[in-house]
């Protein structure tokens, strides 16, 4: 189902470079969101905008060190939340049974995690004893439209620079 707002797919569904004239060049998305912003709020066609990263690259944030501690912490946390679970489903359906099947699923949960935790661990041999989170960034984020439109939109984006800081 095709929407007004979204654009038709290609048939043959395979990237395709973006088309158009630079109308504002950025060095956060945040700036580029914001001009795009600025063009919908002075009633530029802003379907004919599209916002292109520029040289990108991915960014690997190290967020903390592993230890062995903290790996068997979370495959213990992670093991009793799903023993919790099982153990929930078998009381539920075994009639009389009260807290056994509940408890034996979060022991049981507890010491899969830590053994399933440790055996991955124990696997990587020191080669990776850090916690990080990748991101895909951009040098540059540019702003571009079709030719029809890149005069106007220039303009545009020009009197949103020259605005003091506190009117933006």
């Amino acid at each position: 189902m095709t929407t007004a707002f979204a654009p038709t797919p290609s048939p043959t569904n395979l990237p395709t470079l973006p088309d158009g004239w630079p109308i504002g060049s950025y060095d956060t998305y945040s700036e580029a969101q914001r001009a795009v912003d600025h063009l919908a709020d002075e009633n530029f066609p802003v379907q004919e905008v599209t916002i292109v990263g520029v040289e990108p690259m991915v960014v690997e944030r190290v967020a903390a060190r592993l230890t062995w501690g903290r790996v068997l912490g979370g495959g213990a946390a992670s093991g009793a939340w799903l023993g919790l679970f099982v153990g929930l489903l078998l009381s539920l359906f075994t009639p009389g049974a009260g807290l056994g099947p509940i408890l034996i699923g979060l022991g049981s949960g507890v010491v899969f995690g830590l053994a399933s935790a440790a055996m991955r661990y124990g696997a990587t041999r020191g080669q990776r004893d850090f916690v990080s989170h990748s991101q895909l960034v951009a040098r540059r984020y540019d702003v571009l439209s079709k030719p029809r439109h890149a005069e106007q939109g220039r303009d545009l984006l020009a009197r949103l620079a020259m605005r003091p800081v506190d009117a933006r």
